[in-house]
């Protein structure tokens, strides 16, 4: 399987902006990750395409992972570039599931330069708790997830 990795610039202009792809080809990029995560993650149906573009914008780095001209897996982070870094809305597209996509994305987003001094990363999972321990992260049982809405 050929597929291409993003590594998109802080913000993501190339895709929330222009919807560009493998190549910096205009993909439909934006439509085809709102597509992805209708598809593939109950938590993330039914974004709208501003919230995406906004999501995008305020984000500290972002991964795609693509096949032809489809997105098949992404993830982003955002952080204070000192202390702490979040992991955030890692998808792939489910007949992808289980072949090193997720995993792929993951090794990415920890390589990224400005992850290199943070202290702690941080990531929620509702489901994919084993895949995350593969990965190197810890149960911390010290901490609470806290939700105010």
């Amino acid at each position: 399987m050929v597929i291409h990795i993003i590594k998109h610039a802080e913000g993501a202009p190339g895709l929330r902006l222009l919807g560009l792809g493998p190549g910096l080809l205009p993909s439909d990029g934006l439509k085809k990750l709102q597509n992805l995560f209708n598809r593939n993650a109950f938590w993330a149906k039914d974004r709208d395409l501003k919230s995406i573009r906004k999501m995008l914008a305020n984000s500290s780095g972002v991964i795609s992972i693509w096949k032809n001209k489809e997105i098949i897996g992404f993830g982003r982070v955002t952080t204070d570039c000192s202390y702490r870094a979040v992991i955030w809305d890692v998808i792939v597209e489910k007949q992808y599931q289980g072949s090193g996509i997720g995993k792929l994305v993951i090794a990415e987003i920890l390589k990224m330069k400005k992850l290199r001094q943070i202290c702690k990363i941080y990531v929620m999972t509702t489901n994919q708790k084993d895949f995350y321990l593969q990965m190197g992260f810890k149960l911390e049982e010290n901490q609470y997830l806290m939700i105010k809405e």
